[in-house]
């Protein structure tokens, strides 16, 4: 090959000895970030024989296109969760009340629990029974809306100036009533989850209202569809170990399953449920848990299945 000139090698093109072209390293790298949710900068350069440097610039260019997270050593996936709640709301809704279903079954008589702003936490909502006496808090006015018929439960809606993009109070009337509160239970809405980069919001004011209600309550669940896990939003709220309880869905990666369990969270599994289905609890053998009171605990996995 003469000096200079470009050949085509396995539909891939390479200029001069060892170079890529940019778009093309670009591209590479979004398919292993679309593959495995993460990549090594390390790696990288090694497969593409170019420095770390010139990865470098490749992630922070696909970063500043919202394509990509940058951590420390490379980067993983961006939560897709960053469109308005108005969106969201009319989006996978059966997954979500799945989800829902399986989240309920932790609530217990008489619990205070404070259900956090989102999409799938509304869906939580509307499957509350009328008959199991709680009292619930919310800043989501969707969420007030949708607990306030039902009879048995107390609600305390929190006040302020509603974000129209998450679509719930925040700012400092709503941090101010929720820093009183004692919660024995928080139904956290999360944007992302990843198992060594934490829980992520995609507003700064969210993160902080997530960040004060993890802080007052007594234990913390999440539900998440598949596409959060193992993604990050821009703003991090808390490590891993601040939640207690996972409901993930039916079809989670058994990898980021897996993950998530040796970190010491109590996973549930959903299924979609249809008419006639049944919900059981089963415990995951060989795995031990120890919730935030440092009391040892069985971790199970919730499995629905047919009658």
């Amino acid at each position: 090959m003469l000096h200079g000139q470009c050949v085509i090698m396995h539909g891939l093109i390479k200029v001069g000895k060892n170079s890529y072209l940019p778009a093309d390293r670009e591209r590479r790298i979004l398919d292993r970030l679309s593959r495995d949710g993460q990549v090594n900068g390390t790696a990288l350069a090694e497969e593409f024989s170019t420095s770390e440097d010139t990865i470098r610039r490749d992630l922070r260019e696909l970063a500043a296109r919202g394509l990509c997270q940058r951590v420390y050593g490379g980067a993983i996936v961006t939560s897709p969760a960053s469109t308005p709640i108005a969106v969201r709301v009319g989006e996978s809704n059966d997954r979500k009340e799945a989800l829902g279903r399986t989240l309920a079954t932790l609530l217990r008589p008489k619990q205070f629990v404070y259900i956090d702003a989102g999409s799938t936490n509304l869906a939580f909502a509307r499957v509350l029974s009328h008959d199991l006496p709680l009292t619930v808090a919310t800043h989501d006015p969707a969420i007030a809306a949708c607990v306030m018929g039902k009879a048995a439960i107390k609600l305390l809606l929190i006040g302020g100036s509603v974000n129209r993009e998450v679509g719930a109070a925040l700012g400092g009337r709503a941090m101010r009533e929720v820093a009183g509160m004692r919660p024995d239970l928080l139904v956290l809405g999360v944007c992302s989850i990843h198992t060594n980069e934490g829980i992520g919001a995609f507003d700064a004011e969210d993160a902080e209202m997530k960040r004060t209600l993890i802080q007052t309550a007594g234990s913390v669940a999440v539900a998440v569809l598949n596409e959060k896990l193992e993604s990050v939003a821009a703003h991090k709220v808390s490590e891993i170990d601040s939640i207690a309880d996972v409901v993930v869905e039916a079809d989670a990666p058994a990898h980021t399953v897996l993950a998530l369990s040796e970190k010491g969270l109590r996973l549930h599994k959903a299924a979609p449920l249809t008419h006639g289905e049944i919900a059981i609890t089963l415990p995951i053998e060989g795995l031990a848990s120890t919730n935030r009171q440092g009391r040892g605990d069985r971790r199970h996995l919730h499995i629905s299945g047919q009658r």
